[in-house]
């Protein structure tokens, strides 16, 4: 583990915020029912893996670079917020509506949910930082907890 500015953890960051802002602008309808619903413990592990995983994605860098086997982490990181970009377009190019927030990219559940938490933990894994994937794993109970239990919710409708 080394501490460093990352600007491979700020590209991510801008992969994941990006998006994010735009459905921020623009919520589909029904959502704020939906949210209302959430479970405090799920959302205060979604808000301290936010702010450990935003922290960690820049402090840290990889010692050893971008080194083979090591690049093999960081590709596979890519391939998640890749894919990531694809759910949120399908869902832009959808029609916004919630439920296709909720939906499956393939064998992926809620991915709009569980790439980032992927890409994230696979980064900690390049970095060879163990608070990367912890953030990680912290972020992934809250924010996939949540994700899951809209679409039971949505799916109980």
């Amino acid at each position: 583990m080394q501490f460093g500015f990352s600007m491979v953890g700020v590209g991510f960051l801008a992969m994941l915020f990006i998006p994010n802002i735009k459905w921020a602008r623009n919520q589909p309808l029904g959502y704020g029912e939906i949210s209302r619903h959430e479970r405090k413990a799920l959302l205060v592990f979604e808000r301290v893996g936010q702010v450990l995983a935003t922290i960690s994605a820049v402090a840290f860098v990889c010692p050893q670079g971008f080194s083979f086997p090591w690049l093999i982490w960081l590709m596979t990181a890519f391939l998640s917020m890749l894919l990531y970009e694809v759910a949120w377009a399908r869902y832009f190019m959808g029609g916004e509506r919630l439920a296709g927030m909720y939906q499956p990219l393939g064998p992926i559940p809620v991915p709009i949910a569980t790439l980032p938490v992927a890409a994230l933990a696979l980064l900690g894994i390049w970095y060879q930082s163990p608070i990367t994937v912890a953030a990680a794993a912290i972020l992934g109970v809250g924010h996939i907890g949540i994700h899951l239990e809209h679409l039971r919710e949505l799916s109980a409708r």
